[in-house]
């Protein structure tokens, strides 16, 4: 089932229009045997300011969800709408961080953010570009670093060049690709407290896929749980309303935790089981 919820600490987000609108959206891929299809019927809206997590297995179409999103993939049905025009391609309204870091090594942290300024406002004075890139790094606490390259970074700090570099040309849309997937478990939650704190600074719109029901909880407003593939659509949206500004301690106390969490894993473990799952 699909909701329409009401966003904590964004008044007057429900008598605005939508921020991002999935029309009857699908996708499918060409192959010899015919259309593979990926996506069918996705209808969605997504509020400005959101935090929205994608939950789904292997295989669910939740990166090529979201790749209509940044205009990396085009429908094959429907449409994705931002602010109500037709999403046609890539555009630095619509940044992404990927769990790859997709940074350039042999730059320093400072470089792969000031690129990133360069190609998108080049009319700034060297003096702006400048205050943009230290005030991101110290958003990312990369201060004392921005002049190593990238190959001296740790994998959390890569990624944090990778979260200050997409926020420096301040997006209206944060694409997160699994961001902390390949990092430890301390860096991790490291990582999503400082997102948290980013995000309630920024006011950007954040939709990031995950395979953590227990990071989605702590993280986001709405949970988006994908049914398996091909032909992968929206099962269910959980709303998360825990108060804002979170305390992980705390939400981990609320028993109301322990029943979204639950609604999530009886969703992909029994409802939508990959036949691995079941035992």
């Amino acid at each position: 089932m699909t909701a329409t919820l009401s966003i904590h600490d964004r008044p007057n987000a429900s008598q605005a229009e939508p921020l991002l609108r999935f029309e009857g959206m699908g996708l499918a891929y060409p192959t010899p045997k015919g259309p593979y299809p990926v996506l069918e019927n996705i209808n969605f809206n997504v509020e400005a300011g959101e935090f929205i997590c994608v939950i789904g297995h292997s295989g669910c179409g939740k990166s090529t969800l979201l790749n209509t999103v940044s205009g990396f993939a085009k429908p094959t049905s429907g449409q994705v709408l931002l602010k109500g025009a037709p999403i046609q391609r890539p555009g630095p309204d619509r940044m992404v961080v990927f769990q790859g870091y997709a940074l350039l090594p042999w730059l320093s942290a400072y470089d792969n953010v000031a690129l990133a300024i360069e190609s998108v406002k080049p009319e700034l004075s060297e003096r702006e570009k400048r205050d943009i890139v230290m005030e991101h790094l110290a958003m990312v606490g990369l201060t004392a670093a921005a002049e190593k390259t990238i190959s001296q970074l740790s994998g959390g700090m890569k990624q944090r060049v990778a979260i200050a570099r997409a926020l420096a040309i301040r997006p209206e849309v944060l694409i997160l690709d699994e961001p902390f997937g390949a990092l430890d478990a301390i860096t991790k939650e490291e990582l999503q407290e400082e997102l948290l704190q980013i995000w309630n600074t920024q006011k950007c719109t954040v939709l990031m896929i995950t395979h953590d029901i227990d990071e989605a909880l702590f993280l986001a407003d709405r949970l988006v749980m994908m049914t398996n593939g091909p032909a992968a659509g929206i099962g269910e949206v959980l709303t998360i309303d825990f108060p804002r500004p979170r305390s992980r301690e705390d939400i981990m106390e609320d028993p109301k935790y322990y029943e979204l969490r639950n609604n999530a894993l009886d969703f992909l473990y029994n409802r939508f089981a990959h036949d691995d799952d079941a035992s």
